[in-house]
Formats: structure tokens, C-alpha cells, sequence
């Protein structure tokens, strides 16, 4: 019988050997690795420390024999990580959700790999299944990437086809393959509010992401609002008292109205997410909503209902009240009930942390931060210049 996801959907328990066996064996691989534990020397010796490389990968993996071993050894890294780079992690709004079933989590976007990631681990924690991931394909530019994406229960979302018809049937095929997983297989899923991440610090859904999840539905036979209440989307918001890729998320930002244009470099995607994983986080706090039902009538609807539980859940950390304030003014009005935790970054620390960016990009990093709390006083223009 074929299979009509085998091209995006993650490995299943009997491919995962071989493909463990296939990344021991791929030296991009290794020297990637290398280079992300070993820095310099790596680049310097590549040949002499690849066995050395695959040897300590294959005692890792040694036991892994399914999908559930390999997002074992996943957690072992989360925990190190988040031992390493944050200053606490925190959830709310789980208990409100039903443990047997499997929803459809959409979260803001602010770092490629932790957001999911940090979900993943909060639905762990309290014994839930972990997530399917969304990943785009312009991410995945090795094979080895796409091999270790699909391993960590991601599929691919095909962003880089350049004909209508062609993005067309990919996205029919990724809207099927969501609801396939989450009303055949009971497989939950995580997808981003939107393409791309939030750099400037506004979280936005977009309509065109509704719109894709649409597409599996037969019109003759489901009402709209039926469909968005079959897939069990559930809001998530996510929220770092430190961006460890602000300093690269301003420089854009800054490029981009300075010049009128970014051009990416070719492995920036790849070094944000090393950045994001290895970077300096501070407090982290993940907070689900409530799924959305049966009263919601056009794509619009629903990216209003996401965004609102998105902006009324984050958690505000001192970092963005102080950034707020030092774009505003000390005297600026901020309410004493919005959602506050406890900061780990001391505001001198915070203040060193801008001091180590070029003067021109600072503005832009307070906005990263202090546009979070714009949102949550309903303001309708961001923080200029962003």
C-alpha cells in the first residue's frame, strides 16, 4: 500500500536504525557536529576527529531502537539545556486540556527550534505524547538536517517549490497530512502562527496558515467553523526573558530599514538555530490556552481568536517592562495586574547585554522586547521603528 506522506512525514520505529546508521556515516554530519562541540579545533583537524565524532554519537544512540528511545535521548539534551542557558522553566494551562486527546498546538514564533522543542518538554513533563513538528524545507539544506528533523517527529512543510500548482497540491497534501495525524492517528501536532519567526516582537497570525489547515476539509459536507473545531487548535504562547538571537534578529531589523533590504547569508538559518539552542535564555515560560470550537466562520476569525489568547497568555518577564520603559519614558503607564514572572537577568545585566550591540541596532533589540507589552495594552501601532 502506498504511502501518500512518505516524502514530509517523520520516520516511523522501523527506519529509525538505518537512519541512525546513515548519519554515523555522513561526514557533513559529523564535522557539523564536531564543529558545534568542538569549535575551532574541529575546523582545523575534520578527518582526525570524525571517528572520535561517531564513536561517542553511536554509544549516545547506542540504545536507541524506536521513535520513543530517540526522543529519550532528545530529553537528556532539553534537560542539559535548559540547565545550561535558562534561568527557570514554567508552564500554565495544561491542566485545562484533555491528556487523551490530540490537538493542534499553534504557537508564536520566536526561535526556530525551542519553541517546539520547549513544547514538546512541557507536554513530556506532565506524561502527555510529544508533538509532531512542522518544519520548513528551506531549513533543511543538507540531507542530513532533513534526517535528523524527521528522527525528532518533524515533517516538512514545502515552502521552496516556485509554481502555483506545485504549492498548491504541497500544501493539499500537508493540510490532509495534519488532520490524517491528528483525527486518524491521535498524533498531536505543534505549527508556528505564522512563516517565519516574530523578530520584531509581534506576534501575528496569519490568515494564510488557517487557510492552508482548510484545505482537507470536503465544503459540501463540513461547514468551516465545524472543521476549526474538529482539529482542536489550541493557542500556545511562548515567551524568553532573553532572545539569544536578539542581537542577530536586530541587525536585520536594522539593515532592513536602513537599506530597504536583508540578504540572508546562506548558513544564517543553520546559526540561528545553534544560537537559539546554546544562547542565554533567562526565564522561559510556556502557557496553552483553550482549544477553539465551532464559532469561528472565516480564516480571519480564527487568527484573531489565536492571537488574542497568544498576546492575553504571554507571560511578561522584567526585561520587557524594562525595555518598554526605556523606549517610553520612565513615566509611562504600564497596569500592576499584567502576567509578570520573576526575572533571572538583573537590569544592569540586561543593560550590559544591548551595550554589547552596535549603538544603531540597540532600539531595535528594546523593541524585540518591549513590543510584547505593547500588545498586551491593545496598542495599535508597534514600537517605531519596527
Amino acid at each position: 500500500m502506498s504511502d501518500p506522506y512518505a516524502d514530509i512525514r517523520p520516520y516511523r520505529d522501523d527506519e529509525v536504525a538505518p537512519v541512525l546508521e546513515r548519519l554515523l556515516g555522513d561526514p557533513e554530519f559529523l564535522d557539523a557536529i564536531a564543529a558545534l562541540r568542538l569549535g575551532r579545533l574541529a575546523r582545523l583537524f575534520p578527518a582526525l576527529l570524525r571517528p572520535l565524532v561517531r564513536r561517542r554519537l553511536a554509544r549516545e544512540v547506542r540504545d536507541v531502537v524506536d521513535v520513543s528511545t530517540m526522543q529519550g535521548v532528545i530529553k537528556h539534551y532539553m534537560d542539559r539545556m535548559i540547565e545550561s542557558t535558562t534561568g527557570g522553566f514554567s508552564v500554565s494551562g495544561l491542566k485545562g486540556l484533555d491528556p487523551e486527546r490530540a490537538y493542534l498546538f499553534m504557537s508564536n514564533h520566536r526561535d526556530i527550534a525551542m519553541d517546539p522543542a520547549f513544547t514538546n518538554y512541557a507536554l513530556h513533563q506532565s506524561g502527555r505524547e510529544t508533538v509532531r513538528i512542522a518544519i520548513g524545507d528551506n531549513l533543511l539544506t543538507t540531507p542530513w538536517a532533513s534526517d535528523l528533523m524527521r528522527l525528532n517527529k518533524s515533517f516538512i512543510v514545502k515552502r521552496s517549490l516556485s509554481g502555483p500548482r506545485e504549492l498548491l497540491a504541497a500544501s493539499k497534501t500537508l493540510s490532509s497530512y495534519i488532520r490524517h495525524s491528528l483525527q486518524q492517528e491521535n498524533a498531536p501536532v505543534w505549527i508556528a502562527q505564522r512563516e517565519g519567526r516574530a523578530k520584531d516582537g509581534i506576534d501575528r497570525t496569519e490568515p494564510a496558515v488557517i487557510k492552508m489547515l482548510s484545505l482537507s476539509r470536503d465544503k459540501r459536507e463540513e461547514a468551516f467553523a465545524d472543521h476549526i473545531a474538529s482539529l482542536g487548535i489550541v493557542p500556545v504562547s511562548i515567551s524568553y526573558e532573553l532572545d539569544p538571537c536578539d542581537a542577530l534578529k536586530s541587525r536585520e531589523l536594522y539593515e532592513k530599514a536602513s537599506s530597504g533590504a536583508y540578504e540572508k547569508g546562506e548558513q544564517e538559518d543553520i546559526a540561528s538555530i545553534g544560537q537559539g539552542i546554546s544562547g542565554d535564555k533567562g526565564r522561559v515560560h510556556v502557557s496553552f490556552g483553550t482549544p477553539l470550537g465551532a464559532s469561528f466562520d472565516t480564516p480571519e476569525a480564527v487568527a484573531e481568536e489565536v492571537d488574542r489568547q497568544i498576546i492575553e497568555q504571554y507571560c511578561l518577564h522584567p526585561s520587557n517592562l524594562q525595555a518598554y520603559h526605556m523606549l517610553h519614558g520612565r513615566d509611562a503607564q504600564v497596569p500592576d495586574d499584567l502576567y509578570l514572572e520573576e526575572g533571572d537577568c538583573s537590569p544592569k545585566d540586561f543593560l550590559e547585554r544591548l551595550h554589547e550591540m552596535p549603538h544603531p541596532h540597540r532600539r531595535y533589540a528594546l523593541a524585540i522586547y518591549a513590543n510584547a507589552v505593547v500588545s498586551k495594552l491593545g496598542s495599535a501601532e508597534a514600537v517605531p521603528p519596527c
